[in-house]
């Protein structure tokens, strides 16, 4: 039977036999993971509760590329922590400045067919290369570490058909912000994006990882491109070409749906305030002066990005008002990008080359002035995510960003070059680059593990765990937000914020704090409660705090008209019971610190259906458990850790679980 590259893959990697129907869970074996240093402490911390003295999967990478910017003692001594920890299970170590982490991971370890979970939301950036890459929260690294089948509940698979070429001055930045502008930030929710067509093998991968990388802005579980012959000359150019498998979907496969893009006709795209789905063309945005311009990042940091910003830079210089700077993707193309003199435009043109690192995509450094205008490259725009709510950010492609620069307003290069605008497109992927892993620390063997010691600062502070739910919850509503919160609301971004994410006491403290700076004391005080959500709860990063800090404050569940695929996971994974409004309208009628009650709360999760009554209005309604299975033995257990020592114990793999 002919299959699409999805189920292929998946398919490949199945542990149980399934028919694979969208909707259902399945069962994957994972090649790979990562994590990256905001957010791995908690997942190493869970590894080590498991009681494993190694990773169980082909290959885990740890990467110290997100908070480079060393405050005070926290953020090194989780580095300590990380490597201290790889060591002692078996991980590699991308050291501070090989680059940044899915960049590096597609680079050096990446490979077609593979399937990768990582602890972040833009993992997908994998599905460049024909890799099935799924980004997921640290305790779902953590459990995929162990060596256990991970659920998945079975996507929909969507066929985008790409035709045409991208004129110069476009960029692979114009194709996902189109997908945004039909779709929306939660039209990819239960689907697979896969990329075809003879306008996908005119994108190298340089401009796939872009495509790939935003698809997490569209909700969606993944993306994917065939490993074709683009993909075969990116892995000679890493000198890995032996790696390379050609993979494909098959003549004739079926998909669930398909989307038509041609190439040819995008223009220059601009995604406004707050969301990245509110996009227009470059041509049309209301003209605004600009304080801030960043290129580069992960999602647009690759050579053939960089060097077409600095083309557009060429002979001018930035606009004596604007902040122009910009952060490389990894080390290699850094050091191809000096070779070829892109560097040294973009030095005389006024710009500022800042560390091989996440950084101010996520607020760390980098931060808009008070309502500032940024312009960013980068994947995400929502409020407070450069790390100034009264900020403004714009996303756009590095063309666009670098002509705007120039200008101090919205400007395309087309503006700048005019005709000259066509010499864009002469540029093209090394066919070698400067490969150097000595950035990369290798695993030790079992016998030099053994003898590791975990190193720990004073700020890490022990993975709490939930307890399992009572048949009986009588507890506030300690917070009711609106639509599309997401996890920086929930969890601030910021290099301050992102060195206390080791210690959950402390980080507790914060949780909501740019959305709502009472709710933590109100919900500490309330000492159990219930978070009330609007639609797409939970959306943006992978961030588990964003799960972990309301636990630990004593938040029970979460009802929302709808939820994020990776928080509705984290959620469950620390014993948040997760629930959606029954009829969307009741959630108009229930307002913060009513008092809500579920009678024989664990019998109701049973049937998916909970009733909850709310004493202060006199009223009732319905709740569902969208929740598979295994999912809800997760949450009846007291959330993944507690579940999962459970199942290792069955399995004769480990000997105690936790009291």
């Amino acid at each position: 039977m002919a299959q699409n590259l999805t189920r292929k893959i998946l398919s490949a990697h199945l542990a149980k036999p399934s028919e694979m129907k969208a909707g259902e869970e399945i069962f994957l074996k994972v090649d790979q993971t990562l994590t990256h240093d905001i957010n791995a402490v908690m997942t190493y911390l869970a590894f080590e509760a498991i009681g494993l003295d190694r990773t169980r999967v082909e290959t885990s990478v740890s990467y110290l590329d997100h908070n480079l910017l060393y405050l005070d003692h926290k953020t090194p001594d989780d580095h300590i922590y990380l490597q201290s920890a790889a060591k002692k299970f078996g991980v590699y170590v991308s050291r501070p400045g090989n680059g940044i982490c899915h960049a590096v991971q597609v680079a050096r370890f990446g490979a077609p067919g593979k399937l990768s979970m990582g602890g972040d939301s833009h993992t997908p950036h994998g599905g460049s290369i024909g890799m099935l890459c799924i980004g997921v929260g640290g305790m779902d690294v953590a459990t995929a570490m162990t060596g256990v089948p991970m659920r998945l509940k079975m996507p929909q698979v969507i066929r985008v058909n790409l035709t045409g070429k991208l004129k110069p001055g476009c960029n692979a930045k114009e194709v996902i912000l189109e997908m945004l502008r039909r779709n929306t930030v939660k039209g990819g929710l239960g689907k697979v994006y896969e990329y075809v067509g003879p306008g996908a093998s005119t994108l190298e991968v340089s401009d796939r990882v872009t495509i790939t990388n935003m698809g997490a802005e569209l909700g969606a579980t993944t993306s994917i491109f065939p490993a074709d012959e683009m993909v075969r000359k990116f892995m000679t150019a890493e000198g890995r070409e032996e790696e390379f498998v050609e993979l494909c979907p098959d003549e004739g496969c079926s998909y669930d749906g398909e989307i038509e893009i041609n190439l040819s006709e995008l223009e220059p795209l601009i995604a406004c305030p707050h969301q990245p789905d509110n996009v227009t063309t470059v041509w049309e945005v209301e003209k605004k002066k600009v304080q801030q311009v960043l290129i580069g990042g992960c999602t647009n940091g690759s050579y053939k990005d960089i060097a077409k910003a600095a083309l557009v830079l060429k002979g001018h210089h930035v606009q004596e008002d604007v902040s122009c700077t910009c952060t490389i993707s990894s080390k290699q193309i850094y050091k191809q990008l000096l070779k070829d003199g892109y560097l040294e435009m973009l030095i005389d043109a006024g710009v500022r080359l800042l560390e091989l690192a996440c950084g101010p995509c996520c607020a760390i450094g980098q931060s808009p002035a008070t309502d500032g205008v940024a312009v960013r490259t980068t994947n995400r725009n929502f409020k407070g995510r450069a790390g100034n709510p009264t900020a403004k950010v714009y996303l756009v492609s590095p063309e666009t960003a670098a002509a705007t620069a120039i200008t101090g307003t919205f400007t395309t290069a087309e503006e700048i070059m005019g005709a000259d605008v066509a010499i864009l497109d002469e540029i093209k992927e090394p066919e070698h680059y400067p490969v150097d892993d000595s950035m990369i620390i290798k695993p030790l063997t079992n016998e030099e593990a053994a003898k590791v010691e975990i190193v720990r600062g004073p700020n890490i502070a022990p993975l709490p765990v939930p307890d399992a739910p009572e048949q009986y919850l009588n507890c506030k509503v300690s917070l009711k937000t609106v639509d599309n919160i997401t996890t920086d609301d929930i969890t601030p971004a910021s290099a301050e914020f992102s060195s206390m994410r080791s210690n959950i006491p402390l980080m507790s403290q914060y949780c909501y704090h740019r959305y709502d700076p009472t709710f933590a004391a109100r919900a500490k005080e309330l000492g159990r409660s219930i978070i009330i959500g609007g639609e797409n709860y939970g959306q943006g990063s992978s961030r588990e705090h964003a799960a972990i800090n309301p636990m630990y404050l004593g938040v029970k569940a979460v009802i929302a008209k709808s939820m994020a695929r990776i928080h509705k996971g984290n959620l469950v994974n620390h014993g948040i019971i997760p629930m959606i409004f029954e009829d969307p309208s009741d959630y108009d009628r229930i307002d913060q610190m009513d008092e809500l009650e579920i009678e024989n709360l664990r019998d109701q999760m049973m049937t998916r259906e909970v009733t909850v009554n709310d004493r202060t209005k006199g009223i009732s309604f319905k709740a569902k458990l969208e929740l598979s299975d295994s999912e809800l033995e997760v949450i009846l257990c007291g959330g993944q850790l507690r579940y999962l020592k459970e199942e290792l114990k069955n399995m004769g793999v480990i000997q105690e679980t936790i009291e």
